[in-house]
């Protein structure tokens, strides 16, 4: 991923929990028929690795994990994102050379890919995968709730991903280039805007406090 030095995240805390922000993530694999994806929710072990770990499972009948991956597989976390009006900088008053752009936030994982089907480790990818996303909730649900045979046919129609991550990159594209006026005005910009992708990249703007 192109990443110019102003918009690198490297700390790898950052980077992670850029990721778990993300609810779903493209994952990309090349194989001899072309590059083939599928949108995902995906599981990050941050433990296991210098990197991290990424698991994830594939609906059986989908064809992506009996193509053989030639490569590392890529796994793509895209985080809000807002059209830049040209207007909403200082400079169009200045001297008018602007232009539009959009900001956004963007992880990219790669790693060796290994599918699998055996039950046991299906079964805990199913449950911390679960416990991820009910947990903040008020009334969780839990696996353990359904019958065990009815979990045992679900599992038989999914493959699991297991894709130790070995390159992580975290791109943070949130006008750090611009000069302070036009990061005020963007910010200002955005906040108005009723989509909250806009709101959100409103809030990541680095302005002086006074003007956020």
């Amino acid at each position: 991923m192109y990443t110019p030095p102003a918009f690198v995240v490297d700390d790898t805390s950052e980077i992670h929990a850029m990721m778990r922000a993300c609810r779903i993530a493209s994952f990309i694999t090349a194989t001899a028929e072309g590059p083939v994806a599928t949108p995902l929710p995906m599981f990050l072990d941050a433990d296991e690795g210098e990197s991290g770990t990424l698991y994830a499972h594939l609906a059986r009948p989908n064809s992506q994990w009996k193509m053989p991956v030639i490569g590392d597989g890529l796994a793509v976390f895209m985080g809000p994102d807002a059209y830049i009006r040209p207007a909403w900088y200082a400079a169009k008053a200045e001297h008018g050379k602007v232009v539009p752009t959009w900001n956004y936030t963007a992880v990219q994982a790669k790693g060796p890919v290994e599918f699998f089907d055996d039950p046991a480790r299906l079964l805990d990818i199913v449950i911390r995968l679960t416990d991820v996303h009910e947990r903040a909730t008020s009334n969780p649900w839990s696996v353990s709730d359904a019958p065990p045979a009815f979990i045992a046919a679900q599992l038989r129609g999914i493959v699991g991903i297991r894709m130790p991550i070995t390159h992580l990159t975290g791109k943070r594209k949130l006008s750090q280039n611009r000069s302070e006026a036009d990061r005020v005005g963007v910010s200002r910009g955005l906040s108005e805007s009723r989509r909250d992708f806009d709101r959100a990249i409103a809030d990541m703007i680095p302005v002086p406090s006074s003007s956020s």
